[in-house]
């Protein structure tokens, strides 16, 4: 599978707004502390990026004795982590060899991420050694199997086929999971509406998105093009858009 080089995104990473607007308090973090009550808590954002999910939650649980820490393979997405947070444990690695002992974490979250790793089995054993028994596992991503009209593959039709190669279908990280010892629990939420074509194309434009850095220059202009052509002709156009996501829990 071909793979991002987040050193070419960083720079413009955060300036989607999305990022921000779909961020929400963690329902399942919160849910994991008032069933283990304890001293302190250590948790890992596994494929930090930019630090937009610890910089959220941090002020949340203030509350709470938490060692927060961040984990990425791009040194450049962790240099704009550093610059938002004035806190936390943020260390270049990959997570297919992650730099800490066993047993070490109670919460462990990776966000809209999992797909960029190329040795995924490797990954989930390294989780499940550093988790602690009784900590949660959760993955949170879009789940593209069931999303083929998504507005990116309306436009950008080779991305879906490199999506495809990048991502495990839902039953197989169930299985996976299972298979590690982990109790599982899976959930996804699917939605169908009408988007207007201009409203996404500052998207597109960013080529912030992984997948749209990952096709050809080609298939990238040939749909920023179209994108473009549309709205000329028709201002208002709209489109009817595939979008799902995939909500992980998983307990050591």
């Amino acid at each position: 599978m071909k793979t991002t080089d987040f050193s070419k995104v960083a720079e413009v990473y955060d300036n989607n707004s999305f990022r921000f607007d779909e961020l929400a308090f963690d329902i399942h973090l919160e849910s994991y502390i008032h069933g283990h009550p304890q001293q302190h808590y250590n948790v890992m954002d596994l494929a930090c990026g930019t630090g937009i999910y610890l910089d959220h939650q941090m002020g949340h649980f203030d509350a709470h004795s938490m060692e927060w820490h961040g984990v990425d393979a791009s040194e450049a997405m962790l240099g704009k982590a550093r610059e938002k947070l004035k806190r936390g444990n943020l260390v270049q690695g990959l997570a297919e060899d992650l730099p800490y002992v066993s047993n070490s974490f109670d919460f462990i979250i990776n966000n809209y991420a999992f797909h960029h790793f190329t040795r995924k089995s490797q990954v989930l054993d390294e989780v499940y050694r550093v988790l602690k028994v009784g900590g949660i596992f959760k993955i949170h991503n879009i789940n593209v199997h069931d999303m083929e009209n998504w507005w990116m593959y309306q436009y950008f039709p080779s991305a879906y086929k490199e999506d495809l190669e990048r991502f495990w279908q839902k039953q197989r990280i169930f299985r996976e999971l299972e298979d590690r010892g982990f109790k599982v629990r899976l959930e996804t939420n699917y939605q169908m509406e009408k988007l207007k074509v201009t409203d996404y194309l500052q998207l597109a434009e960013n080529r912030d998105i992984s997948v749209l850095t990952i096709i050809s220059d080609d298939d990238y202009y040939a749909g920023l093009s179209k994108m473009k052509n549309d709205i000329e002709h028709n201002p208002a156009k709209t489109m009817m858009n595939d979008f799902s996501e995939l909500v992980c829990i998983a307990e050591k």
